[in-house]
């Protein structure tokens, strides 16, 4: 699956996560629908991911993924992160932010759910329906650095 995203992510991402920050906090993701989410290999390669988000005022964004992704693994290793505003093939839109990642608690997960849920309604349920994945999940949290 990884290699079908690979072939429709915009190629500008790559330049942006590898240009660094530009920006600090997350204001530039208010009334946005998709984020850059920049995660690192343990060689230190950028690896730039398009996600939707929720965003908690300015201070958290929450981010549901595949509990077997690969950006899990990464941001388990190396708890650095770039965040900015982009399209969902991940052009960026405007400037990268640095922040800090963690992996969500069990106990946290209803809250994470809640703040996406708030930013999407029901086009995120209908989307995640359509497409039927039943894998586990989990949630990231990120805030500004």
């Amino acid at each position: 699956m990884s290699s079908i995203y690979d072939r429709i992510r915009n190629p500008e991402s790559a330049a942006a996560a590898r240009a660094g920050a530009g920006a600090s906090g997350f204001g530039a993701l208010r009334d946005r629908k998709y984020a850059l989410l920049v995660t690192y290999r343990r060689s230190g390669e950028a690896v730039p991911t398009p996600v939707w988000f929720g965003l908690e005022g300015a201070e958290r964004l929450y981010v549901r993924t595949g509990a077997d992704a690969a950006k899990v693994k990464r941001l388990r290793a190396d708890a650095r992160v770039l965040v900015g505003p982009s399209d969902a093939r991940g052009k960026p839109l405007g400037p990268l932010a640095p922040g800090t990642g963690r992996v969500v608690e069990p106990a946290e997960r209803p809250h994470a759910e809640a703040v996406l849920r708030s930013s999407y309604g029901l086009g995120r349920l209908l989307y995640e329906r359509i497409i039927g994945d039943r894998s586990p999940s989990t949630y990231l949290e990120v805030t500004p650095a």
